[in-house]
């Protein structure tokens, strides 16, 4: 198979996957994630119930992977950036030429029902476990160190809670995104011995 073919069965793979998340994000933020059957989601997303189990084993999976789909896109793109850019430099362009900011708020207003429910806690962790390990093997590549070493997960771990915290001040406020994330980085490069608007002893 050419490489045009592989591109469009992974796009609509891809399309596939998202659909199915967005359905079952969007009836168990309507209807709570015990009220909901993966029969009812398949059928939102206008798929065959065994398709369904072709990319998740279960609901709660698929609730949780609408934030994998943007994890997954920063990591593609941090990988596309020019070799010479420092670490930080490049993620903040990944992040910055990925996100929307428009999707990211309709997609967290719609889920902020779901984001504190402890069924999917388990789930939400495996999943932030899974995105630090991929963005920490990126890392480890564009550092040249092994992938078992500390820098790449740390910075990894960092990052990604970084954005976390940056995201939901956002939401919380007005004002671009970028900004928030441009204070994070900035912040995480200088080190974390003392705020960057305070002076230091």
């Amino acid at each position: 198979m050419n490489e045009s073919g592989v591109g469009r069965r992974e796009r609509r793979k891809r399309a596939t996957r998202t659909a199915l998340s967005e359905a079952a994000a969007r009836l168990c933020a309507e209807r709570g994630v015990p009220n909901v059957t993966v029969e009812q989601i398949a059928e939102e997303a206008g798929v065959a119930l065994r398709t369904f189990f072709n990319y998740f084993s279960c609901k709660e999976e698929a609730v949780v992977a609408g934030d994998a789909v943007i994890a997954e896109a920063v990591v593609a793109a941090f990988r596309e950036r020019p070799g010479p850019e420092p670490v930080l430099v490049a993620l903040r362009a990944a992040v910055l030429g990925v996100v929307d900011e428009k999707d990211l708020r309709f997609r967290a207003e719609r889920l902020g029902v779901l984001r504190g429910d402890p069924v999917l806690l388990p789930y939400r962790l495996k999943a932030f476990a899974a995105h630090e390990r991929a963005l920490a093997a990126a890392v480890a590549d564009r550092a040249g160190v092994p992938d078992g070493d500390l820098y790449p997960g740390l910075v990894a771990t960092c990052v990604l809670s970084a954005l976390r915290v940056a995201i939901q001040r956002w939401l919380s406020e007005s004002g671009p995104l970028s900004a928030l994330v441009d204070a994070v980085i900035a912040q995480l490069d200088a080190g974390l011995g003392a705020p960057l608007d305070r002076p230091r002893d």
